[in-house]
């Protein structure tokens, strides 16, 4: 196979800066299709040479341009780790990605199961990581959607086949605003800071329990400095707790595990009690969780993730394994964990990316002065979703649908947690696997015929 000649030297990365007057996009693609859905045209096979997508494509009839009043049809949405970013460097090819996006005013979001710092700190972190100027108003990490349970519930809606329960505050409005909520993650006390920063008003975590009863857990704390550090007074002796959330991965896992299992059996989530209904058969779901007890939230499911080491990490979904594991000890396995978790792969995650993305699509309309109101109202024909997680990014996508009717089509990159020689084929099959970001998004331009 010949090797493609290189654009001019102007061109870095294969992707025009923003002074070059071309402003093409060259990218050796080598993508290997899997499957191939209709998306209103013919599939065409990504070459192994090189194509240049320049500043107009024509679907259905319309010419859509970098001057144009309609915006374009499609838009990215892009994991981080793995993807952008490993061990938080960027991976050769995301920053001139995203560059020549933005120059044209492709619309994407960066979607991420990561958490643990307020969108503003993560997005300036990026912002001087990648080189490129980032929003937090395309940005959605695992915690983001919470945000939606300060002034109203998630109502009887199904999340990873649970159905939840409308959530009310003393006033009779839905929502945790006023609400006990306890937080854990990476350093609960930073997620304390995040969750009332989203608007919570109560935020409770592991060390303020652990300060008021220190008997509650008769061994020597892992992280017993930064709990003396960070620990508030109850709002009481054994106060209510409403519900749990578990916004990124928890590092005391016997400390956090020890105060969930007590809530998730206590007598109307009050701390230090106990339901008399647990492993009552008269009951629903043999009395467990049957008593009021406070609703359990996690933020991602993911088991692993792709960090410094050569090997995958375990990541918040190993926890929540693991917490499920003693559950079914504590139940004798008659009793599932009700829980709700949210992030990648989960439809409700999906669906608030969506609506963010739309919305930054009309805003990026109005910011370049090419609003028309009549594109604005109409769906995203397609969105791209640029993962290296089969598990999360490619089973999100896929299984995806869109109450606009818009389609997600799925792409594997090969830089992050999955490797063919050791994992095999992927389990979710995606609609492409190339070797990287700008493979990825080259692909996807020449399917949409930006040419």
């Amino acid at each position: 196979m010949k090797t493609p000649k290189k654009t001019p030297l102007r061109v870095l990365g294969n992707i025009a800066r923003p002074h070059s007057p071309t402003r093409t996009f060259a990218a050796v693609s080598r993508a290997t299709p899997v499957r191939t859905p209709n998306p209103g045209s013919p599939l065409r096979r990504a070459s192994h040479g090189l194509f240049v997508p320049a500043r107009t494509f024509t679907r259905d009839g319309t010419s859509f341009n970098a001057t144009s009043r309609t915006a374009p049809p499609f838009a990215f949405a892009f994991d981080i780790d793995g993807v952008l970013l490993h061990v938080a460097k960027p991976i050769p090819g995301a920053t001139e990605t995203l560059e020549y996006l933005q120059h044209h005013d492709i619309p994407f979001i960066l979607l991420t199961n990561g958490g643990g710092k307020h969108e503003q700190e993560r997005v300036e972190d990026l912002s001087k990581r990648l080189g490129v100027p980032l929003s937090t108003e395309n940005f959605v990490q695992s915690h983001t959607p919470f945000q939606e349970l300060v002034h109203r519930s998630w109502g009887q809606s199904q999340i990873n086949g649970q159905t939840e329960t409308e959530l009310q505050n003393e006033n009779g409005l839905s929502g945790l605003v006023d609400k006990n909520i306890l937080i854990t993650g990476s350093d609960p006390a930073k997620s304390r800071l995040i969750a009332e920063a989203y608007g919570f008003k109560s935020v409770i975590t592991p060390a303020d329990i652990l300060a008021a009863h220190p008997a509650l857990f008769p061994f020597e704390p892992l992280l017993k400095d930064r709990y003396i550090a960070t620990a508030r007074p109850l709002p009481s002796a054994n106060p209510k707790i409403d519900a749990i959330f578990v916004f990124n991965d928890p590092r005391d896992w016997a400390l956090d595990t020890q105060i969930i299992i007590d809530l998730l059996l206590s007598q109307d989530g009050i701390l230090g009690t106990y339901s008399s209904k647990n492993g009552r058969p008269e009951y629903e779901n043999h009395g467990w969780q049957a008593d009021n007890q406070p609703h359990l939230y996690f933020s991602n499911h993911d088991l692993f993730w792709s960090a410094s080491y050569h090997l995958p990490r375990f990541g918040q979904g190993a926890f929540q394994a693991a917490l499920v594991g003693i559950w079914n000890q504590i139940t004798g396995g008659k009793a599932e964990l009700r829980r709700s978790t949210i992030g990648k792969p989960y439809p409700r995650t999906y669906g608030y990316a969506e609506r963010v993305l739309s919305q930054w699509r009309g805003e990026l309309l109005r910011r370049s002065g090419r609003e028309d109101p009549k594109s604005e109202a109409q769906p995203l024909t397609r969105v791209y979703m640029v993962g290296d997680n089969p598990e999360s990014d490619i089973r999100g996508a896929n299984e995806y649908s869109s109450p606009q009717g818009t389609e997600w089509a799925s792409i594997l990159v090969r830089t992050g947690v999955w490797n063919k020689d050791r994992d095999g084929e992927p389990k979710h099959t995606p609609t492409v696997i190339v070797d990287d970001v700008k493979s990825a998004v080259g692909w996807a331009l020449e399917r949409e015929g930006w040419r």
